[in-house]
């Protein structure tokens, strides 16, 4: 488990990270999302051990991370900003990843290299940013993390890939329970893939929580009765983050279960009613920021 309790950072004068708290459970994959400049990187930095929070503390299974050398080879990073020393092909990066690391999966480095199609003599500073993904993600898998951290993992890799990069974080999930920290702009496949979801903003957590449970407590209405009714009035009972009304019906955002949100609805009689709940797209666009956008703009 890694656990954030309560980091602070500052450079200088600027409070980068507010009492940030993040709780990723074992053997899961877990979301972290966030608009630019919401501390996504900062973190990421504290958690492989690069920055030292002015407060606080960052716990992998019991351990602190900084100045950990023994518990950094068990953690595998991969940046959105790749570097490789300049000379290097993928050999010279098997050599270099074998000095540093106890595990080193042979047997699996070859069985990724002919998937990926990655050759193994060109130097890898002339790849693609495409490439250079691969080539990261697999040095790094071949080398058996228990904890993995990926910034903007499939940012450059076409449809095909992607499935097969998931394909082996999940299958590592799932068979050692390896644990998971994802940070990406792509919502819609962090939905398909992750367990749980934390929302930064401004570095503090907005929202954390299972995604199932996030998903199923905020939920998107179209509501329209015959009776004239305030809106104040009609719908007092429910935590409405959001109306709108165009003409006899109203469009609604709201955080409440299920049961709860149909059965005050449902005693007004209406004439219309649909609810949905939200994909994570539009939560994340909601909670940063989605009030300055039409509801009409974003789920009809």
């Amino acid at each position: 488990m890694i656990t954030v309790s309560n980091v602070n950072k500052y450079f200088d004068e600027y409070h980068a990270l507010r009492d940030l708290s993040i709780n990723i459970p074992k053997g899961s994959i877990y979301g972290l999302v966030g608009t630019n400049g919401s501390g996504k990187t900062t973190i990421i930095k504290h958690l492989t051990g690069v920055l030292k929070q002015n407060s606080g503390e960052i716990m992998f299974d019991g351990q602190p991370v900084y100045e950990n050398t023994e518990l950094k080879t068990k953690i595998g990073f991969i940046p959105d900003d790749l570097s490789f020393f300049a000379s290097y092909t993928m050999k010279d990066a098997v050599k270099y990843y074998k000095s540093i690391y106890p595990i080193w999966d042979e047997e699996r480095y070859t069985e990724m290299v002919s998937k990926f199609d990655l050759t193994s003599k060109k130097k890898m500073h002339s790849f693609s940013k495409g490439m250079q993904k691969q080539a990261a993600f697999i040095l790094t898998m071949c080398t058996h993390p228990e904890y993995l951290i990926l910034d903007e993992p499939i940012d450059g890799l076409d449809p095909i890939i992607r499935k097969l990069v998931w394909k082996y974080v999940i299958d590592d999930v799932s068979g050692s329970d390896m644990t998971v920290l994802v940070s990406s702009h792509n919502l819609r496949e962090m939905e398909g893939i992750c367990d749980c979801i934390g929302i930064l903003d401004k570095g503090s957590m907005k929202i954390e929580r299972d995604l199932d449970d996030l998903k199923s407590d905020i939920h998107k209405v179209q509501v329209a009765f015959s009776s004239e009714i305030p809106p104040e009035t009609r719908y007092k009972d429910l935590n409405v983050l959001h109306i709108e009304s165009r003409g006899s019906v109203d469009l609604l955002i709201v955080r409440n279960e299920k049961d709860l949100v149909r059965k005050v609805i449902d005693a007004g009689k209406p004439l219309i009613f649909d609810m949905l709940p939200l994909t994570l797209e539009e939560i994340f666009i909601y909670e940063l920021g989605g009030e300055n956008y039409e509801i009409k703009d974003i789920i009809f």
